[in-house]
């Protein structure tokens, strides 16, 4: 379904460069300084112009119809939403229709069969939230104009182009220091480039400068460029490093819930409702929230931790992820077709990245290959299908201080897993590959999540202020780090593997000579390492 737009701000000379990109004559619309009125002009109107021949009449029409043509769909989420002609655009490539075959959550459609939604619809929401929340702003915020909120809305659209199969875990195994934001630009960028975007992109008014403002929001650094202090609010709409609150997180909040029949306490309407943009102590303009919402403000990290504890962290599909990356390393050297390149190496090559889509689980799994390392691949991905997953033989919550640098933990954990292997080499682990020692985190920092958050009051609402709480006493302030041991081996004999008392007392010293505080008894129901609480937590599997 479409509707037309009627773009009244271009000039006779946007006109006449968007025929000539379409290869028609523009002579006729140049001599009589034909401006945004074109994109209204009728059949009729181009006779008395002297075009014609219908056949030619209709190729103006089209061009002009098709260039404003604003595209309405249908979202079970945010309802009806309407997109801009150069979003269409953009979605109309290989390398953003590449998202609808990754799904948003990986793995998690192994334990919540509903969660398979992709990152596709989830990108498309952002970029909607994006120009809903710029729009919302605009009456606190006179300096941005339409092009800034097309802008945004690219950035919101383009975000997550740089993701890999199953996203993090592809990431973790192969792009090493490169975050997915990186390879988001530099596929952004080759977006643009392959599909001729350029010219069109100058026809809305959008420069070499807003290509980089672009840039900026899908991936933001400590210094910018694409807009002045002024403007800094719109930094924080996409990916807000200042504090975590911006519609990536409004989007994945709503829709992840959605999919896996999860509640959603928070309400992003709302949130949009009560912000405005002022200017800061640091000469900044910033998002502001009027300061009795600082509760629901706290719902966005409480929102944020139930769902790293109910399913992006659920030990089930940790396991399956674990077993993921374990084949994709095994594949590495897997030719992608067409490109000469391997799958280790398609970060390196947008053309070859572009070909990398979930698939790649069933191109392994279905493979016929030889090679040993494919073919334990294979094998790998065959257990997930079967339900042989890794086994979590034990979790708890701990603290974990945030000053610690990571390869020192990285080190830690290597000597953990030796110790382990002593330990556990009567229960089949015969080298530390067999183990696998994952430190996570459920929710934010271990900082006050809104220390960072700018608020305003009834009473001054152009005053931007930032509030303290005790947060240790905030029912947000909930353990937030946790560590788990998986064993990789088959069972033996159907028979589920368990840590012995050994293990147990070892893993207990481990954490507090490595700086892991864990939880006191009167914090949580049971004592940590309490030997029937692991037994019922492999039962509950």
């Amino acid at each position: 379904m479409a509707s037309f737009c009627i773009n009244e701000t271009w000039t006779n000379s946007q006109v006449c460069e968007l025929l000539e990109e379409a290869g028609l004559d523009k002579t006729k619309f140049k001599e009589k300084g034909i401006d945004g009125v074109a994109l209204k002009l009728t059949d009729e109107d181009l006779k008395g112009m002297g075009i014609t021949d219908a056949k030619e009449r209709l190729k103006y029409l089209n061009v002009i119809r098709n260039k404003n043509q604003h595209k309405v769909i249908n979202d079970p989420i945010h309802g009806t939403i309407k997109l801009h002609p150069l979003l269409i655009r953009i979605i109309d490539t290989h390398q953003f229709q590449r998202l609808r075959n990754m799904k948003q959550l990986g793995g998690a459609s192994f334990v919540y069969p509903g969660a398979c939604h992709t990152r596709f619809e989830h990108s498309i929401g952002v970029a909607h939230l994006a120009g809903e929340f710029a729009r919302a702003l605009k009456p606190s915020a006179t300096a941005m104009d339409d092009k800034d909120v097309l802008c945004v809305q690219i950035a919101g659209l383009c975000h997550d182009l740089g993701h890999g199969p199953f996203s993090h875990l592809f990431e973790e195994v192969f792009v090493s220091a490169k975050k997915h934001e990186d390879i988001s630009i530099r596929l952004f960028d080759y977006l643009v480039e392959e599909n001729g975007l350029k010219p069109l992109m100058k026809l809305y008014g959008l420069k070499d400068i807003d290509l980089t403002f672009i840039r900026e929001m899908m991936n933001p650094k400590e210094t910018y460029e694409g807009r002045t202090d002024d403007k800094y609010f719109l930094y924080e709409i996409v990916s807000n490093s200042t504090n975590g609150v911006d519609v990536d997180k409004f989007d994945y909040f709503a829709r992840d819930c959605h999919y896996l029949g999860l509640q959603n306490n928070f309400d992003h309407r709302r949130y949009l409702e009560f912000a405005r943009v002022c200017e800061a102590d640091d000469g900044k303009t910033h998002i502001c929230v009027r300061d009795k919402e600082v509760d629901n403000v706290y719902d966005i990290f409480q929102t944020r931790y139930r769902l790293h504890k109910r399913a992006y962290q659920h030990k089930v599909t940790k396991a399956v992820q674990l077993m993921i990356k374990d084949a994709f390393f095994e594949a590495k050297d897997l030719h992608i077709e067409g490109t000469g390149k391997k799958l280790c190496e398609a970060s390196e090559d947008m053309a070859a990245f572009t070909k990398l889509t979930d698939h790649l689980f069933q191109q392994i799994l279905y493979s016929d290959s030889t090679d040993p390392k494919l073919r334990k691949a294979k094998e790998i991905l065959e257990r997930i299908m079967s339900r042989d997953l890794y086994e979590c033989l034990l979790e708890t919550e701990v603290t974990v201080s945030p000053s610690a640098p990571v390869h020192d933990l990285k080190e830690k954990i290597k000597d953990l897993k030796q110790t382990l292997t002593e330990s556990l080499e009567g229960e089949g682990v015969k080298t530390p590959e067999d183990l696998e020692i994952m430190v996570g985190k459920y929710g934010w920092k271990e900082e006050d999540p809104i220390k960072d958050t700018y608020f305003y009051s009834k009473k001054e609402p152009t005053k931007a202020f930032k509030k303290s709480q005790n947060f240790k006493t905030h029912p947000a302030h909930i353990p937030q780090s946790f560590i788990r041991v998986f064993i990789k081996n088959k069972r033996r004999g159907g028979q589920r593997i368990t840590m012995n008392k050994d293990s147990v007392k070892r893993l207990k010293e481990w954490c507090k000579e490595s700086g892991f505080g864990l939880q006191d008894d009167d914090k949580q129901q049971g004592e940590p390492f309490n030997m029937k609480m692991l037994k019922m937590s492999i039962s509950n599997k």
